[in-house]
């Protein structure tokens, strides 16, 4: 098991009206965690999360509302003298369609609040991260998109990818996130090049007439 990572982190919004939204990804993925570990939730108010000890590490659902969410990380990193480089969060990204998964290691926030918040409460963006995509909003309103719950269409390729960002949180723990990431890190499809096109008037299967 890697002895830098010490915590995972799993962005959403507490209470039951937000449960099973695509704001609530990565609480969904440290549920996961959670039961793979036999480990047990509790509710610790003074650093606002609930927490439960996995497997020589911390599983953390901060209670703060997406939006503070360095407010529960920042306080437990503190308090655990842990670096940032130590604690891998798990979060939702709207750039990526349903089905995608994308691990690094440092970047900004794009955007995102909880990230954000993060950020600001760890002191810089050097922390490892898997991304969940939940769907492009397109012309969709964007806090009615992350707030909403996705169709039965997308729930068998939601719970395939849900899936995935577990095994890469395990394999992080046990291989190291580089490996994670080389491993489940969703690649681009290449398209394939276009066949040249041949003359009509002369195909390249045959040959000119003798000249006279």
């Amino acid at each position: 098991m890697s002895a830098s990572l010490k915590i995972i982190v799993g962005l959403g919004n507490p209470g039951r009206d937000y449960a099973e939204t695509r704001h609530n990804v990565g609480f969904m993925v440290l549920d996961r965690l959670a039961r793979r570990f036999g480990a047990e939730w509790k509710l610790d108010k003074a650093r606002k999360a609930e927490i439960a000890a996995g497997r020589g590490v911390l599983l953390v659902k901060p209670q703060t509302f997406m939006n503070l969410s360095g407010e529960s990380v920042g306080p437990l990193m503190r308090y655990f003298k842990w670096e940032p480089e130590q604690v891998m969060v798990i979060y939702d990204d709207i750039a990526f369609p349903v089905g995608t998964l994308k691990l690094r290691a440092s970047g900004s926030a794009g955007g995102h609040n909880g990230i954000k918040s993060i950020i600001a409460h760890l002191g810089g963006e050097k922390f490892p991260r898997i991304r969940v995509g939940i769907g492009v909003p397109g012309q969709k309103n964007m806090v009615g998109h992350v707030l909403g719950k996705f169709s039965p269409d997308e729930r068998p390729l939601l719970e395939d990818t849900l899936a995935k960002a577990e095994e890469a949180a395990v394999v992080s723990l046990n291989e190291g996130f580089d490996m994670a990431a080389n491993r489940f890190n969703t690649k681009k499809e290449k398209k394939p090049k276009p066949k040249p096109e041949t003359s009509e008037e002369a195909p390249a299967t045959e040959t000119p007439p003798p000249s006279e």
